[in-house]
């Protein structure tokens, strides 16, 4: 005779309410850390072209250039021991509304900042410094007709 469980069977799940605090301990999370995680976030949003003013761009085409980068550059983070107010400056696309695109980066580093870092933003300060243009198209060498130089 086999044994049978009476009680139904609940598939598992995380728990409703996670402890805040499963024990003793402090979690100290630092600006820099912040301001990598919004500035890879402000990154992603489409029309953004770079972020830093111009000096701080300069200096990262030439950490591109040794193989290193700055996903902070352009980025300052405030944090307190709950919250954390981030200011923004960068550079946008030709042809991107710009208050349309503060406010995407806006809720994309309000979203980035409390789901992976799980601090409260405050604010998030966005400053469009520049905006770029992409140099003209230069129009392909004409092919040359080998027939027609015989």
């Amino acid at each position: 005779m086999e044994y049978q469980n009476p009680q139904p069977v609940v598939p598992s799940r995380p728990a409703a309410n996670p402890v805040k605090n499963p024990g003793p301990g402090r979690t100290v999370i630092s600006e820099t850390a912040v301001a990598k995680v919004a500035g890879i976030a402000a990154r992603a949003v489409p029309g953004v072209y770079s972020l830093g003013s111009g000096p701080s761009r300069a200096l990262g085409a030439i950490r591109d250039a040794v193989g290193s980068s700055d996903h902070s550059a352009g980025v300052h983070a405030e944090v307190g021991e709950t919250q954390v107010a981030v200011d923004i400056t960068l550079v946008a696309s030709y042809g991107t509304p710009l208050h349309s695109l503060a406010n995407d980066v806006r809720a994309a580093v309000y979203r980035a900042v409390e789901e992976l870092v799980g601090l409260q933003v405050i604010e998030v300060n966005v400053e469009v410094t520049d905006v770029y243009v992409p140099p003209p198209v230069k129009p392909a060498p004409a092919a040359v007709d080998r027939e027609a130089l015989l």
